[in-house]
């Protein structure tokens, strides 16, 4: 337990280094979007490919999968039922923001430091149906209830799709271990020295993209979302791990994935449609803070 505590306090002092740099504009917040680009198209790919380079994948990992796309889909389910009674820019923000979760940025970098890789192949696989839910579901929500729905042609999700370098990787990885493929030694050794930067960086961007300046007048929405997301997180999450008869580390994933913080996409999407991005980016900063919190609490009670 004292390896998680210290692997905690080491992430919240790199996320503190990015949120000071911000501050004292040695590095600014839009300076984020390409240390993103690079996270998510280089060292997150990179991790992707030393973590399953040399992995047995079982129906379990499989599993992780499915469970994901379908908590997704639930999840946008209730969510439009709950705030069924408010005006459709409402239904859209908030519909896009509870189904998707936030993977590759927030919980790869501290999953790392705490299970190796033993916990990104877990977490890994949980993150191929998310990401269906993100550049997806999520998406196709957003743009509904924008009253965009001409943008939302089958093509226009597909390429989105296909333009995320990290499913990508995942499914090919996937691929290349069930058809028994090995990726050359140089391949695989040169992966391995750029997925180190992989967890400094994520944390570093989290940093940069914290804001402690909330939008006003929108507490009661704000308080229905963060109920609705922790809600079904929280019980889902512990009915799975109390209750599910597999392996540890199995339902461990599902108990921290479900109370993930929104993914970092839904920014971008309510630039696209017009959404009020100032009250998007206060629910996506308050997630990160609660998850950050109900992680280091579940840890340390269950591990």
């Amino acid at each position: 337990m004292s390896g998680f505590n210290e692997q905690f306090i080491i992430s919240i002092v790199i996320i503190a280094i990015g949120y000071l740099l911000k501050r004292f504009n040695l590095v600014k917040e839009k300076d984020g979007e390409g240390i993103a680009r690079i996270v998510f198209n280089l060292t997150l790919p990179c991790l992707i490919i030393v973590t399953f380079s040399d992995i047995e994948f079982t129906f379990s990992l499989f599993y992780l999968i499915i469970i994901a796309f379908i908590y997704g889909v639930i999840n946008a389910v209730i969510a439009l039922m709950v705030f069924r009674n408010h005006t459709k820019d409402i239904k859209g923000m908030f519909g896009m923001m509870v189904p998707g979760l936030n993977i590759g940025l927030f919980a790869y970098p501290l999953v790392e430091g705490l299970f190796g890789f033993e916990g990104l192949k877990y977490f890994g696989m949980f993150d191929v149906g998310n990401a269906f839910i993100v550049f997806g579901l999520s998406y196709i929500i957003a743009g509904v209830y924008a009253g965009s729905a001409g943008m939302l042609e089958t093509r226009s999700i597909i390429v989105k799709l296909s333009k995320s370098i990290p499913l990508q990787t995942y499914l090919i990885m996937c691929l290349l271990n069930i058809i028994g493929f090995q990726l050359p030694d140089v391949v695989v050794e040169v992966s391995s020295v750029i997925s180190v930067a992989n967890m400094p960086l994520s944390l570093l961007l989290l940093g940069l993209y914290l804001n402690f300046s909330f939008a006003k007048g929108y507490g009661k929405l704000l308080a229905k979302f963060l109920f609705t997301k922790y809600g079904i997180g929280l019980i889902t999450g512990f009915a799975c791990y109390l209750w599910l008869p597999v392996e540890e580390m199995f339902k461990f994933t599902l108990l921290i994935g479900f109370i993930l913080p929104t993914p970092a996409s839904v920014l971008p999407y309510a630039l696209m449609f017009g959404y009020n991005q100032r009250l998007v980016g206060t629910a996506s900063n308050i997630t990160m803070i609660i998850s950050f919190v109900l992680i280091w609490l579940i840890v340390n009670l269950i591990v």
